[in-house]
């Protein structure tokens, strides 16, 4: 069984869709509405949850862009799903501007031949992004809905690396045990509370520097398109009817983002492919040739997917 935590900020009727592409009984879901959207966004969306079992609405905080107040809501979100149900195997984050290009049984499935397998892209931040160390090297507060750099320095933790990577996410239930409960996992919430776009951040340092979390694929299982957003910042792409076929072909679980209000043919293509032998029927890939690893962090070209294009840089990805 798969556990579900979806951020929501706007589009209620597109959350709905994207909630009944991924709603299967015996799955978890927990859902978090910005407390800055305002009440009627909540009222709406808990009227539509009522009647679907095994699904919470989280209580609601201000969950800002930058913010250490994403994770501390993904943190919250993932202890209440522990406490729901002691039997889902991993954990998966959406936004309410995702949608699934697989079906629930092919997600179980994959799952189920993939056990162990942390899907969360994770590079060294000084060897491959050192460009992005101004986030953590300085103290930034959050506060009155904004984040304030304050010029003070201060070192990384002492005997840890940092580490980047992208917000989203489908880890373990025993990662979620650990980043949730385990004290071990309190320097690095201490630490990431005064820097900047924690939630690219925090998850990958404390997956990297925590003993044996199993093996990280590098890779975070969605389909993005980035884009330029000014001289340095990337952003994605919103998809539309016109990338029907890249998105069917796909060989990850999930696609963002789309807004439904620009294209609204795009969704119900989408959910009429979730129908499909192909979105059903997870098929184990033959393994391409590889050199040896040495690392707990591997490339999913190397392991059980296509080779694909990676053009990510994590430290100008924006939502």
């Amino acid at each position: 069984m798969i556990a579900y935590f979806v951020l929501v900020h706007r589009y209620p009727a597109q959350f709905k869709r994207l909630f009944k592409a991924i709603y299967l009984p015996g799955n978890q879901y927990v859902i978090h509405v910005d407390k800055s959207s305002g009440p009627e966004l909540a009222e709406d969306i808990a009227a539509f949850l009522k009647p679907y079992q095994d699904v919470e609405l989280l209580e609601a905080q201000d969950a800002l862009w930058g913010g250490y107040s994403l994770v501390d809501a993904e943190l919250r979100g993932m202890a209440r799903l522990l406490e729901m149900d002691g039997h889902w195997t991993h954990y998966i984050n959406l936004s309410g501007q995702d949608f699934p290009l697989k079906s629930q049984n092919y997600i179980r499935e994959f799952f189920a031949a993939n056990p162990g397998k942390q899907f969360i892209r994770a590079l060294d931040q000084r060897k491959e992004r050192p460009d992005t160390l101004n986030r953590i090297s300085h103290l930034f507060v959050e506060e009155q809905g904004k984040m304030t750099a304050t010029g003070v320095a201060r070192p990384f933790l002492s005997s840890d690396t940092p580490f980047i990577g992208t917000q989203w996410k489908a880890v373990t239930r025993s990662f979620c045990e650990f980043v949730c409960h385990d004290p071990r996992a309190d320097r690095f919430k201490t630490f990431y509370r005064n820097s900047f776009i924690a939630d690219e951040a925090f998850f990958q340092t404390v997956i990297m520097n925590s003993g044996d979390q199993g093996i990280v694929m590098n890779d975070d299982l969605r389909m993005i398109d980035w884009v330029p957003d000014g001289d340095i910042k990337l952003r994605p792409r919103n998809y539309g009817e016109k990338d029907l076929d890249q998105l069917q072909q796909s060989p990850d679980l999930f696609a963002r983002k789309f807004d439904a209000e620009d294209d609204t043919a795009i969704l119900s293509l989408l959910e009429r492919h979730l129908q499909s032998p192909a979105a059903n029927t997870y098929r184990i890939p033959a393994p391409a040739p590889r050199t040896p690893s040495y690392s707990n962090t591997v490339d999913m070209a190397f392991v059980d997917r296509p080779t694909r294009d990676d053009r990510v840089h994590p430290s100008s990805l924006t939502n």
